[in-house]
């Protein structure tokens, strides 16, 4: 990294990383279409979408001339006790797109914050329905929801990066996926005898994303929706990383025909360009606050709330949907991905490739150094970060099939070296 590039390094503590022994990050200095423009003149094909929320690719002029005209009307003002059209216009698409009665919106900045979100919703939906022993939430293995405290409490610490704070955490219930008729005859059994205590079951629903990118089936869902029904527990679908698009329906609860009672939202929702988060409730989960009592009502407020930049840059993002085939582009990726990788089967240390929507994984045995195959693959001119014992793709919706090739052909070369 130049000095000019470097300067103020020093005083910045980066994500996922010890800062001692790390490579120096790759400064950028512009984005546009899939490609990362760094500092020295090389172009990085982007095989992740930064962390899988450029669905347009980066730079797409509607959704930027949106954030321009919002930017000279208002930046942003309070969403409490006040509101603005931005935001309302957001919150009524929103509950048209999504299944059933899906319909109250409550926005905040980040995907762990809708989730803690949501966990305060169903803890508080049964206190206000005088069950105030219902705290506890069933979450599953290999699953991830966050880097905050509740988040981080119902997200399996086996499989993640929050191990250092076992026993700090509010301790909740990790159970396996029902993905068999025995897992969730199993589960029933569980929800049967600590039913009283539990207030939510909190799910990713057809791709654990963080947590290794594991893929169930639709049916996983189905089960999960009758078991939470019979037993009366509340039904969490964590969409911040499936929705909008990249499993290859609008929202993978869509794939199952399923109605959770509340969702996530973050990531895509303003294809890439700034923060924000929603979590969506259903009728009844709404009904349980409207009270004359004050000590009934969600006491929660982020400070940015429903931002009007972010909000204009979501409802651009929404319109762009509208306009453009985003999902036969992802069907397109997606048989792409799964002929382009699949060479890499039966290539030595490979345990699995699998391919779901524009998610595209190769699961390795084991990954001896991660700083060396990320900085491997930027080599080739793509940068694709593997993490754990995965190699993936999420690429942008938008991405050429050459781009795409590019992308693939890297992984593919780079996995054929392993010795």
């Amino acid at each position: 990294m130049d000095k000019d590039h470097s300067h103020g390094l020093e005083h910045v503590w980066l994500p996922y990383a010890q800062m001692k022994t790390m490579r120096p990050p790759l400064p950028v200095t512009r984005t546009q279409g899939c490609r990362i423009v760094l500092a020295d003149g090389r172009e990085l094909i982007d095989g992740i979408a930064s962390w899988w929320t450029a669905c347009h690719g980066y730079n797409h002029p509607h959704i930027r001339q949106a954030v321009e005209r919002q930017l000279a009307a208002m930046p942003h003002v309070m969403f409490g006790g006040l509101v603005h059209e931005q935001g309302l216009t957001l919150a009524r698409r929103l509950a048209g797109m999504l299944p059933g009665d899906l319909d109250r919106v409550f926005f905040s900045e980040s995907g762990s914050v809708a989730v803690e979100i949501a966990l305060k919703m169903a803890v508080q939906y049964w206190r206000n329905r005088d069950e105030p022993s219902r705290t506890k939430f069933v979450a599953f293995r290999g699953g991830y929801h966050g880097d905050t405290t509740g988040a981080m409490a119902v997200s399996d610490l086996d499989a993640g990066m929050h191990d250092a704070f076992r026993g700090a955490l509010p301790e909740h219930f990790i159970l396996d996926l029902p993905a068999t008729k025995s897992g969730e005859a199993a589960l029933s059994g569980f929800l049967q005898i600590h039913g009283e205590q539990i207030a939510a079951i909190i799910v990713e629903p057809l791709v654990q994303g963080a947590g290794g990118m594991k893929f169930h089936d639709a049916g996983v869902l189905t089960r999960l929706r009758a078991l939470t029904d019979r037993h009366g527990v509340l039904l969490i679908f964590d969409e911040i990383f499936t929705g909008f698009g990249r499993t290859g329906t609008m929202f993978a609860c869509e794939a199952a025909n399923v109605v959770p009672d509340i969702v996530t939202l973050s990531k895509a929702l303003t294809g890439g360009t700034l923060p924000l988060a929603a979590t969506v409730a259903r009728k009844h989960v709404f009904e349980a606050f409207w009270s004359d009592d004050p000590k009934r009502a969600l006491m929660h407020g982020p400070t940015y709330m429903a931002n009007a930049l972010a909000c204009a840059a979501a409802n651009a993002s929404l319109d762009v949907f509208e306009r453009e085939p985003r999902l036969k582009q992802v069907a397109a990726i997606s048989e792409q991905m799964t002929r382009e990788l699949a060479p890499c089967r039966g290539m030595k240390g490979v345990g699995d490739v699998r391919v779901m929507g524009a998610i595209g994984v190769v699961e390795m045995a084991r990954i001896a150094d991660l700083g060396a195959l990320r900085a491997r693959f930027v080599e080739e001119g793509v940068f694709i970060r593997p993490f754990g014992d995965v190699i993936y793709l999420t690429p942008s919706f938008t991405i050429g099939a050459e781009e795409l090739s590019k992308l693939t052909g890297a992984i593919v070369k780079v996995v054929s070296e392993n010795r």
